[in-house]
């Protein structure tokens, strides 16, 4: 008799992030049944736990979305194919079932899944904030001092220094300098590592006093009385510092992050990303796929798009794995319809 306690389906995908989303669709399309595991409580990824109120402009037909808004999209997008999602845990073991027949995935709170396809969108794997080495930031972290946006509001009105040459530090300089008292936007150096146009209307800003570029400045510490910000303190390449009045630091710096337990399941890796085939995203174990941040080949480039389309790329190769000795007969969603493949 088959356990009851066990989860079986077509095929997992690890990561409910924006491409993860998007891989139960693609999935569906294919008449893949899928489950879905994911840490974090809510589905999104990045998008949903650091910035939902990020523009991005860079999805095709939308010239300009927030990030939560593309989340919302996808979710609706896919669900008509009705994914299991199995929220706030984590994927610890990956194993063959006895028979061989199947991946057998447990999660840190006992959930068992069995599928014989596995398609990793972990993103960049576990995240957290790089912290700058400031002295004493940890009193102002939470009131003064913040590494991400949920909502723009918070901060009208404020006096803000961003610190960071990144999509993320020009992005959101862009988007507060319509809200805040004052932005002041402190990098290393005079170039900005950003969408070009992103970088040519930051300095259009600059120009026009709707924010101020401090460069080549970089933090070097924080003033204030409690938990309240007052001031932060930047340096120069020469060591000449200079106060920057403020209530509210910004430092976008990039995420620290780790693979977890995927890292030991004998994948092979390239500088904690999962090398893949371009041509079918799977990894070198067979029957395991990666797509988004996560994946890493020769030319990638890490995009929301590229991911998008590394998951219907995995969804197809995946179809011969759940249904050995079988082709996919692809049809354009146009001439199928979506409601008569989830149906």
């Amino acid at each position: 008799m088959s356990d009851p306690a066990v989860h079986r389906t077509d095929a997992v995908v690890i990561g409910a992030g924006p491409v993860g989303l998007f891989t139960i669709f693609q999935l569906g399309m294919a008449r893949i049944r899928c489950h879905v595991v994911d840490v974090l409580d809510a589905p999104g990824g990045q998008l949903t736990a650091l910035y939902p109120e990020k523009p991005i402009y860079d999805i095709p037909a939308f010239p300009k979305v927030l990030a939560g808004d593309l989340v919302d999209h996808l979710m609706e997008q896919a669900a008509p194919f009705a994914p299991t999602f199995h929220l706030g845990q984590r994927v610890e073991a990956l194993t063959r079932t006895p028979d061989d027949d199947a991946w057998r995935l447990t999660t840190s709170t006992g959930t068992v899944l069995e599928a014989r396809a596995v398609i990793i969108a972990a993103g960049a794997g576990a995240f957290g904030p790089n912290r700058p080495p400031l002295k004493g930031i940890e009193q102002f972290e939470g009131t003064g001092v913040f590494y991400m946006v949920a909502k723009r509001e918070a901060f009208r009105d404020r006096h803000i220094v961003i610190a960071g040459g990144g999509d993320s530090a020009v992005d959101w300089a862009l988007s507060l300098s319509e809200v805040a008292a004052s932005v002041k936007v402190v990098h290393r150096r005079a170039k900005f590592r950003a969408a070009p146009e992103s970088v040519a209307r930051l300095h259009e800003l600059a120009e026009s006093g709707a924010l101020e570029l401090v460069t080549p400045y970089q933090l070097h510490g924080l003033e204030g009385e409690g938990a309240a910000l007052s001031a932060v303190i930047v340096a120069d390449l020469d060591g000449n510092t200079r106060r920057l009045e403020a209530d509210r630091l910004l430092p976008f710096f990039g995420l620290a992050t780790n693979l977890g337990p995927i890292a030991e399941w004998g994948l092979r890796l390239d500088h904690q990303r999962i090398v893949v085939d371009p041509a079918t995203c799977e990894t070198s174990v067979p029957g395991l796929f990666a797509v988004g941040d996560v994946a890493s080949y020769p030319g990638k480039l890490k995009l929301i798009l590229t991911g998008f389309a590394e998951a219907s790329m995995a969804a197809h190769a995946a179809y011969g794995v759940v249904n050995p000795g079988q082709v996919l007969h692809f049809e354009h969603s146009t001439s199928t319809g979506v409601a008569a493949l989830a149906g």
